[in-house]
């Protein structure tokens, strides 16, 4: 909120970077605001300018704007000291952030945050002139304003999301402003969540914007549509409805310095119902154009040959990596493709001596990760009746029925025994199968030959090197494309098939949906289930009312409203494992600070024999104090702007 004068008086200044496929352009720096609004051409760089601000969810070099909910929710780790990642975010995670120079600073958009204000302010400049433009078509216009629009809906999530309660950037401060007119406060949390849907309501009666983008990786790919702002209002809504924003009593003294209390203390059920309609309708809608819950055939190249147990596994994998047009994707992100991000996530597959520009395998799942997931019976390791949870660290041998998971013949805990379909899609661990990335010939015959991750000491997969290895022993599959291909020599950075990052897909609000509607009523109906189920049978299980009836301790726990947001939330975490929401959804659900306080373990990677391998160490023992629900804001910013008060405990 520093010196809004200057910033609005060269705002159009510095490097207008194109944001997707569709603005593939080095952009001028030009003088003026009025000089960047007289042809189409630089205005549209300036509508590159607006996208540019969007944290790279998919990226994770030390230049993005990293995914700050990937590392933070204890669903991976890594070496230490760590390198070729941003380390920001995981030192939030080590419990190390602070108010002088805090990491993720959205605020002000320094330490891995992107300046959400000014890029707020960019956006109410383009909507302030973008008529301006003689040369471009009313249609156009109207489309480019729905965009812009939606981004400025977007960009105050973003920060309601970390900071709660913030001040609301509807127009721009006019030069003639006086010191105390910036100096802006601090709006109550139901205020800024009604301007953002009100800004999304008004991008869904746009004449011009599309609904979505049709065809493969065309020019507009990313950019936003109608179908985007009806999914994200049904996000923004249920994240306002939960707990963290409905009824909060943690916050009921947070109030400015006139008094006014930024968080309401009373819970509303209303706003439950607000976000269940509005899923329902998100969800009809999205329909209505063809989005659905993608399957392998959907995505890729069906003449490969494999069986059904395979073909499950890819179903799960594909929903997310598909390279373009995947119908359960409603907003891939193309200025925020998942490229180095696979490296680092893939094992090595071949056994070709460590290559610099090969695998890296850093990205290392949890234990805590690997044991979220459910049985083969469809519900949680600790609450299957027939599934031996007190055995799960001894050692197994896989016979042939297990040889579509585990290679048969080979030593591996129980615990990777029985599990889930979407354990084996979306984990790589020691001696378990790894389809995919050209390693064998997968047109020939059924999964064969199939490739085992071996990732004890002295393997391939192990510790290579000081630098890039996996330190748990797990290996993030789900983020690897199945086209990406893994040379002789260990490369894949030439052959690497990039994917849009998913920012938000059918699965999400399928679950959304299911959790709005429990927490309306006293009890789930069914319709509570219908959301919930879709996206089990798609991960080849049986529903939630078999699963629990037939095989869990407790058989009628999803027939009570606290049973079932249990249950739904698992489901969430699991469904949307390394994407990047979990965390969120921990921060929103107030739970954040039971899950968090755990210790981080993974097995013990310097061993050779199973019998020591598998055996676990403490990596971290990490913490989630109260006050870490919301971010802190910069020390210099409360200097700067006298109105505006910190979030408690900071």
């Amino acid at each position: 909120m520093r010196n809004i004068k200057t910033i609005i008086s060269i705002a159009v200044l510095g490097i207008l970077t194109s944001c997707s496929d569709f603005l593939n352009v080095v952009p001028d720096s030009v003088p003026t605001i009025e000089n960047a609004f007289t042809l189409r051409s630089s205005a549209e760089k300036y509508l590159a300018t607006c996208y540019h601000y969007m944290p790279a969810n998919g990226l994770y070099n030390s230049s993005s704007i990293p995914n700050a909910g990937f590392n933070l929710a204890g669903e991976v780790w890594y070496p230490d000291p760590t390198h070729d990642i941003n380390q920001d975010y995981l030192n939030i995670a080590k419990g190390q952030q602070n108010v002088a120079n805090p990491w993720g600073n959205h605020w002000s958009g320094s330490r891995s945050g992107s300046p959400l204000f000014q890029a707020l302010r960019d956006c109410n400049t383009f909507l302030d002139n973008i008529g301006k433009v003689v040369e471009l078509d009313a249609w156009e216009r109207d489309k480019w304003i729905g965009e812009v629009t939606f981004l400025k809906a977007y960009y105050h999530f973003l920060l309601f999301q970390r900071y709660g309660p913030i001040p609301l950037i509807k127009e721009n401060m006019p030069i003639s402003a006086t010191p105390e007119q910036v100096k802006v406060y601090r709006q109550p949390v139901d205020s800024v969540v009604n301007y953002i849907v009100s800004l999304l309501d008004t991008v869904m009666v746009n004449p011009s914007l599309p609904e979505r983008i049709v065809g493969g990786e065309v020019a507009d790919l990313g950019r936003i549509t109608k179908c985007i702002a009806i999914a994200f209002k049904a996000k923004v809504l249920t994240t306002a409805a939960s707990p963290l924003f409905n009824g909060n009593t943690e916050y009921v003294n947070f109030v400015d310095s006139r008094g006014v209390h930024l968080f309401n203390s009373e819970y509303s059920v209303e706003k439950w119902r607000k976000a269940s309609d509005a899923c329902k309708e998100a969800i009809d809608y999205c329909t209505s154009y063809g989005y659905g819950l993608s399957t392998f055939a959907d995505n890729f190249n069906t003449s490969y040959i494999i069986n059904d147990t395979i073909k499950t596994q890819l179903d799960i994998r594909t929903s997310i990596t598909s390279k373009s047009n995947n119908r359960e994707v409603i907003w891939p992100n193309t200025n925020s493709r998942a490229n180095e991000i696979q490296r680092w996530a893939m094992t090595k597959l071949t056994t070709a001596a460590v290559n610099t520009s090969g695998p890296k395998s850093i990205i290392g799942p949890t234990l805590r990760t690997a044991e979220m997931f459910y049985t083969n019976n469809g519900v949680p390791i600790d609450e299957d009746k027939v599934w031996s949870y007190e055995n799960r660290y001894q050692l197994d041998t896989a016979e042939k029925v297990d040889r579509y998971y585990i290679k048969e013949g080979q030593v591996t805990v129980k615990m990777h025994f029985n599990r889930e379909p979407r354990f084996y899609a979306d984990l790589g661990f020691d001696r378990g199968i790894w389809w995919g990335n050209w390693v064998g010939n997968y047109t020939t015959a059924p999964t064969a030959p199939l490739y085992f991750v071996s990732g004890r000491k002295g393997e391939i997969s192990a510790k290579a090197d000081i630098s890039n290895y996996c330190i748990t022993g797990y290996y993030a599959k789900k983020l690897v494309n199945i086209e990406t291909s893994c040379e002789a020599d260990g490369k894949i950075t030439s052959t690497t098939v990039q994917y849009p990052w998913p920012e938000l897909r059918m699965a999400d609000l399928y679950l959304l949906y299911s959790e709005a509607l429990n927490e309306v009523g006293d009890a789930p109906v069914d319709s509570t289930f219908n959301g919930i189920n879709l996206v089990r049978a798609r991960a080849g299980l049986k529903t939630v009312q078999e699963s629990w009836t037939n095989f869990a301790k407790d058989p009628t726990k999803y027939t009570t409203k606290t049973g079932f947001r249990e249950i739904l939330q698992r489901e969430r975490a699991i469904e949307l494992v390394f994407e990047g929401q979990y965390y969120w959804d921990l921060c929103r659900w107030k739970t954040a600070h039971v899950v968090l306080n755990n210790p981080i373990k993974g097995w013990d990677i310097s061993q050779a024999s199973p019998q020591s391998f598998y055996t676990t160490v403490l990596l971290f023992n990490q913490t989630f104090e109260m006050r870490n629900y919301l971010w802190p804001i910069e020390t210099k910013e409360l200097q700067i702007n006298g109105n505006l008060v910190q979030n408690p405990g900071w």
